[in-house]
């Protein structure tokens, strides 16, 4: 069998972070691979900071994509868990040390040295390359198994921003019917962070600088209130009546006027990523016994039960589909923050192989 199999896939070479087609090597399929045709890809706002070397890390060639799903066309002959012709999907994580506390309790993404899907160095040395592409290669350990009957176009993007606000939802136990959660930034993160929490039993209010998502949130996403952040006499009405808060918001913002939301014994969670550092107004944490976090995407257990959770009570993320050739104007548009609400690669019918 040959060390690699070729492929293809649209690649930025410098942190100008435009996209071409690039022919590139994915290794063959190892005893315990699954390589699978890749149908769809979401294109998540990290791949846009990854490309144009925003974090500082970026190795180029560069092809992104971590809201990975297809069809199974090869296993490794120690492959358990798939067969060829299985639906699956990858996230963030293609591989861990596998031997750390972390990974023992199923938090690979908290493991000391992940592999991340793209951008990210393989025991062998060899770079990872995302979804971006037409084929996909990975240890069947971290291939999420894909519901039957559930959209997979609609749903790849569960894989990065359904994990991301599932798994605060769940581990800081804001997951409890009669809740009252609210939820920050109404982007590809907060539309499906309501989808959730709304799924859970909990209330639901959205916090938006724009007036005008109001109808949005309430109408189409099933929010139960609204209120924008910049309206002191809104936020002040709503003072001490939340149990919780997803921050989702990726840009600074001030953050006192959120703890000021929160009961006591509250928590705001923060899983958006604002370049500078957030300050802390320490009084309204210990005045009140309040909580701030940080959480990322989650472990390849929890990501599967998002996705079974997802599947059972039929959230979806809202896309707009998009063929491989328009990924340029896409960037550019989710700069913007011109999109409702994430962006999907059609990777399948549009990636040419030439």
């Amino acid at each position: 069998m040959a060390d690699t199999v070729k492929a293809v896939g649209w690649a930025a070479r410098d942190p100008s972070g435009f996209l071409s087609p690039l022919k590139f090597a994915r290794r063959a399929t190892g005893e315990r691979d699954v390589q699978f045709k890749v149908l769809y890809c979401g294109i998540c706002h990290s791949d846009l900071h990854s490309v144009k070397n925003e974090w500082g890390s970026a190795q180029y060639p560069l092809i992104p994509g971590h809201e990975i799903v297809g069809v199974v066309t090869e296993i490794g002959s120690n492959v358990q868990k798939f067969k060829v012709g299985d639906k699956v999907g990858v996230g963030c994580l293609v591989n861990s040390c596998r031997k750390c506390d972390q990974c023992a309790r199923n938090l690979e993404n908290y493991c000391p040295a992940p592999i991340f899907t793209y951008n990210s160095v393989l025991p062998d040395g060899s770079v990872t390359y995302g979804g971006y592409s037409d084929i996909m290669v990975a240890d069947e350990d971290f291939i999420i198994r894909w519901p039957e009957n559930f959209p997979m176009d609609k749903g790849a993007p569960l894989l990065c921003a359904g994990i991301t606000t599932y798994s605060p939802l769940k581990n800081f136990g804001l997951d409890k019917p009669g809740l009252h959660i609210a939820v920050v930034g109404l982007g590809g993160l907060g539309h499906v962070a309501v989808k959730f929490a709304k799924a859970f039993g909990t209330k639901v209010t959205v916090i938006s600088t724009s007036a005008s998502k109001k109808k949005e949130a309430i109408e189409k996403l099933g929010a139960d209130a609204f209120l924008i952040s910049s309206e002191p006499a809104e936020m002040q009405a709503a003072a001490g009546s939340l149990d919780g808060i997803i921050d989702t918001v990726s840009a600074a913002h001030p953050v006192q006027p959120l703890f000021n939301l929160l009961k006591p014994d509250g928590k705001l969670i923060v899983v958006g990523a604002p370049e500078k550092p957030l300050e802390v107004p320490v009084f309204s944490l210990i005045m009140q016994r309040r909580t701030m976090a940080g959480s990322m995407i989650g472990g390849i257990k929890e990501t599967q039960e998002m996705i079974d959770f997802a599947a059972k009570h039929n959230i979806l993320p809202d896309v707009e589909m998009i063929s491989m050739d328009y990924v340029n104007t896409a960037m550019e548009r989710l700069a913007k923050a011109d999109v409702k609400y994430r962006f999907v690669i059609d990777v399948a019918n549009t990636l040419k192989a030439e």
